[in-house]
């Protein structure tokens, strides 16, 4: 029984260590912002391209490495920019992880 208890205790806290704020652009805005970092950015009706942080930041509120996720719910395709190099597209229903070192930007899908 006691292992029974310590097993789901450590599933339980797995699964919440694994929650992520969710969170969404602000009417009319197609930036994501740098309080975003740790969150999962869900796009509904997004404009076609949103831009990242201009200083690609290094850590979150958390002190973590800035990272997000971001989920395209749709209607369509979204491509995600920042001023230099980075340009990654985003289909309906898709994931994307995008990190940020404090210089650029890169994508785990």
């Amino acid at each position: 029984m006691r292992t029974a208890l310590f097993c789901l205790f450590v599933f339980l806290g797995q699964i919440s260590m694994q929650e992520k704020t969710v969170v969404h652009l602000q009417p009319h805005s197609d930036a994501v912002e740098v309080s975003f970092g740790g969150g999962l950015l869900e796009l509904i009706n997004s404009p076609a391209i949103i831009h990242l942080p201009i200083r690609p930041p290094l850590l979150d509120a958390q002190r973590a490495p800035w990272c997000i996720d971001v989920k395209n719910l749709g209607p369509r395709a979204v491509t995600i920019v920042d001023k230099a190099r980075f340009r990654q597209q985003i289909m309906v229903g898709q994931t994307l992880h995008i990190n940020s070192n404090g210089t650029s930007y890169s994508v785990r899908q």
